[in-house]
């Protein structure tokens, strides 16, 4: 728990500090995100020039406070079950989240270049997110733990993806092999990914939904450690089969407490956005999250804002390209409810409440499957 919170409080830190700098340095650079001031949209006003790639602080962040987390590890009894060097979990935790960040960086880098809104083309998008899912998608599968016990023998081969669908475990009866894991995990890469893209239209609507998101995941890993299948201590029948459970906590809870951080200059009104850059990066992370702690049919529960936000975008493209009516005013629906005449700041509030009704929901149906198993 020590090393957990050692990280929570780093990311945090230097999020809340650097995110000022990094304004000041996108400011003297230019790189201010452009706006469309045509669809009349009361939030657009006064955004024009506003600082964008602001998800490079608290990705940086994110690897910094990992670090940190690791050297508190080297403090903890050799007695104790505990990852105290590096794992590939935390290899493709953190590179789904800088290499996802990548492309989202591309993506803003083109916007601010060309000084429009278009960026990096679709199919562009589409490719690097698919490249960045299959490579660490197969990392995820084919590369098993060589984790010891302090005796030297080996108390956890498991891989930090699995071969078959899992909801709040695995389920053995949804075996899909390990070519369609990491299909699978591509596409959980890009449903998260986009979901949290679209869902940043407003100042700090994605990153306080991707806080209960990740705050979330960080207790389900952590409880995922305590009643650990690598402990012996822990009976089979309701123990965890996963893979390195404490760094996934650890990542967790370091990207939560960044881009708390990072929410104190990215809320209403913003003086920075994430950007693609940002948005992208979080949703690799959260995909990461749910394919390694084992609860990827429980993502969608979890990210419920994110999937009501993209579901949105579907029904209106499917009603305009086959009825030519639109059913929302405007897509995302954050924007139909803006020409609406709701606020910003209402808009942002409810949506957090939704996104945390989701996790609600999410984080007792996980502990009410626990305790069936034990009882």
């Amino acid at each position: 728990m020590r090393a957990v919170i050692v990280a929570i409080g780093v990311a945090f830190l230097i999020s809340l500090f650097c995110t000022p700098i990094a304004i000041k340095v996108f400011a003297r650079l230019k790189a201010g995100q452009p706006i469309r001031s045509n669809l009349g949209l009361a939030s657009n006003e006064g955004k024009k020039g506003t600082p964008t790639m602001g998800g490079v602080v608290f990705i940086l962040a994110t690897v910094i406070a990992y670090v940190a987390g690791h050297l508190a590890l080297t403090t903890l009894p050799d007695a104790q079950i505990a990852q105290v060097e590096p794992t590939i979990t935390a290899l493709v935790l953190l590179g789904l989240m800088v290499f996802s960040g990548a492309v989202g960086f591309i993506d803003d880098f083109l916007k601010v270049r060309k000084r429009h809104s278009g960026g990096l083309n679709k199919r562009g998008k589409l490719a690097g997110q698919i490249l960045v899912g299959a490579v660490f998608g197969a990392v995820a599968v084919y590369f098993p733990s060589s984790m010891k016990d302090v005796s030297g023998n080996a108390t956890n081969t498991e891989t930090v993806g699995s071969t078959t669908l899992s909801f709040i475990r695995d389920i053995p009866a949804l075996e899909i092999g390990k070519i369609g894991a990491v299909i699978v995990i591509i596409m959980v890469v890009m449903a998260a990914t986009n979901g949290v893209n679209l869902t940043d239209g407003l100042d700090g609507l994605a990153t306080g939904a991707s806080v209960m998101v990740l705050a979330a995941y960080a207790l389900i890993a952590f409880w995922q450690y305590r009643h650990w299948c690598a402990d012996p201590n822990y009976n089979e029948a309701y123990c965890y089969t996963v893979r390195d459970p404490l760094e996934i906590a650890l990542i967790a809870g370091a990207a939560a407490g960044a881009c708390v951080g990072f929410l104190w200059w990215n809320t209403s009104p913003a003086r920075i956005f994430m950007g693609d850059t940002g948005a992208l990066g979080l949703g690799g992370l959260i995909a990461g999250m749910a394919m390694s702690t084992r609860t990827i049919l429980l993502l969608p529960i979890l990210g419920g804002l994110f999937v009501i936000i993209t579901m949105s975008v579907v029904i209106q493209i499917i009603s305009f390209r086959t009825t030519g009516k639109r059913v929302f005013r405007m897509s995302p629906l954050q924007h139909h409810f803006e020409l609406a005449g709701w606020s910003e700041v209402n808009i942002v509030v409810r949506f957090w409440i939704i996104a945390g009704i989701g996790v609600a929901i999410a984080l007792g149906l996980f502990y009410s499957e626990f305790l069936a198993a034990v009882s």
